[in-house]
């Protein structure tokens, strides 16, 4: 069973319990040590907890689109997207973590707050695909605890639950198949049969290992615990 295939009730569940897993993070860290490198190329910690708290509110305004009918994008364009998290990345700590408290408490009430019959109602995603408003469970806590692991101090993929390293692994594989990425690649998950990115293509190279290892690997987020295929770079995902 994939996240989607639970109860709306569950998936929302994950993702507040994903949001208090990153807030606790947060909390672990000094001020100053906000200002430290993340291992995502050119943005330190306060430009990741900035770019965790305006996808809350750019999630909020998917929900306003559901509620109203009226188109409301996440973002104005990819600009205005990367502008709102350099400036984000130039508070103070408390106001960085007074703006996270903030997006995350709208959100939580907009999701409360929305109607049953517009959780089906199409909206679309900074990547332009058009989904129902209940997709927006999914792309909060796939946000939320990966970037908790982001941060480095002491977040780790095997504490994701279950549900959620199965789904990242079958939407990384997705977005590699849609994108006709990683020809040759198998990847063998512990205890699983053999999966093919791209199954007409021949087999070249292998990757296995345990479930979240092979998910932290796919992400783009190390080879950690991985028992073969370690120095394999992984297609790119988002």
């Amino acid at each position: 069973m994939g996240f989607n295939d639970l109860d709306l009730s569950e998936r929302l569940l994950i993702a507040r319990r994903g949001t208090a897993y990153f807030a606790q993070r947060l909390a672990e860290l000094t001020d100053e040590e906000l200002a430290e490198p993340t291992p995502l190329t050119g943005w330190s910690r306060k430009h990741l907890v900035a770019h965790v708290g305006y996808n809350a509110a750019a999630l909020c305004r998917l929900m306003d689109w559901a509620a109203t009918g009226t188109p409301t994008p996440m973002y104005e364009s990819t600009e205005q997207r990367g502008r709102e998290i350099e400036e984000g990345s130039t508070l103070n700590a408390a106001a960085l973590r007074n703006l996270f408290t903030h997006t995350v408490a709208r959100l939580d009430e907009k999701w409360r707050h929305l109607p049953s019959s517009a959780w089906s109602a199409e909206v679309r995603t900074a990547q332009g695909r058009l989904v129902p408003s209940s997709e927006t469970a999914w792309m909060r806590t796939r946000e939320v605890w990966i970037h908790a692991v982001d941060l480095g101090n002491g977040g780790q993929f095997g504490d994701f639950p279950p549900v959620v390293l199965d789904s990242l692994f079958d939407d990384i594989v997705g977005m590699w198949r849609r994108k006709e990425l990683g020809a040759g690649l198998v990847l063998e998950v512990e205890g699983r049969e053999p999966v093919a990115v791209v199954p007409e293509s021949d087999a070249a190279v292998k990757v296995s290992g345990p479930l979240a290892s092979m998910v932290r690997w796919a992400a783009g987020r190390g080879a950690v615990g991985l028992t073969s295929g370690a120095d394999v770079t992984p297609p790119h995902w988002l």
